[in-house]
């Protein structure tokens, strides 16, 4: 069976090394069997982390949009080793049996981070192995029978769209693009367009 963790993360820059994953969030967003998808009842599952920056670098605009104050998490910040550390164990514990599998709207983005984050600073690698992972964006495209580039969260159609708010915050996002994804899992689909 795989569990599935909706990720968000918030970052001062394009890609990791040279920049740094300021803070990070995992919601635990449901199961499935082959057969059958089951979503949480809450979305309470949850872990977050803000870490201490790994490099000098940074992109204003990045920090502009989500607000972290990078002085604060030079020192403040958690440990990037321990903190992914813990989270792969809770990563884990939550998933029991289960194989899990990371989800998030695009994927590309918050999978570069996150992967290399495990395997850079985890002792015990990444918990979601190096391709258990699930892109809300391309189960979308393939659903609503639209391209991939008209598959922005803005032209998500209303019905399954969340009831949590997205706010650049990582838990905030994460629980929203939890409840899209249980959404579109259970969403029959559109009808097929003929162009």
């Amino acid at each position: 069976m795989d569990a599935y963790f909706s990720a968000d993360v918030e970052t001062d820059g394009p890609i990791p090394g040279p920049f740094s994953m300021l803070s990070f969030a995992l919601v635990f967003a449901g199961t499935f069997d082959g057969k059958r998808f089951v979503r949480p009842q809450n979305y309470d599952l949850t872990v977050y982390k803000e870490l201490r920056p790994i490099s000098e670098n940074f992109q204003q605009e990045a920090l502009n949009v989500n607000g972290l104050n990078r002085q604060r998490l030079m020192a403040e910040g958690e440990d990037p080793a321990r903190a992914m550390l813990d989270v792969c164990g809770w990563v884990k514990r939550i998933a029991g049996q289960s194989k899990p599998v990371l989800v998030a709207y695009p994927l590309s983005f918050d999978w570069t981070w996150l992967y290399w984050y495990f395997i850079r600073y985890s002792a015990e690698g990444s918990p979601f192995d190096y391709s258990r992972c699930f892109d809300i964006k391309t189960a979308l495209s393939v659903k609503a029978h639209l391209p991939i580039s008209q598959t922005t969260r803005s032209r998500i159609d209303p019905a399954l769209l969340p009831m949590h708010k997205h706010t650049h915050h990582a838990l905030d996002d994460a629980i929203a693009q939890a409840e899209i994804f249980a959404n579109i899992f259970e969403w029959e689909g559109a009808r097929e367009r003929t162009f």
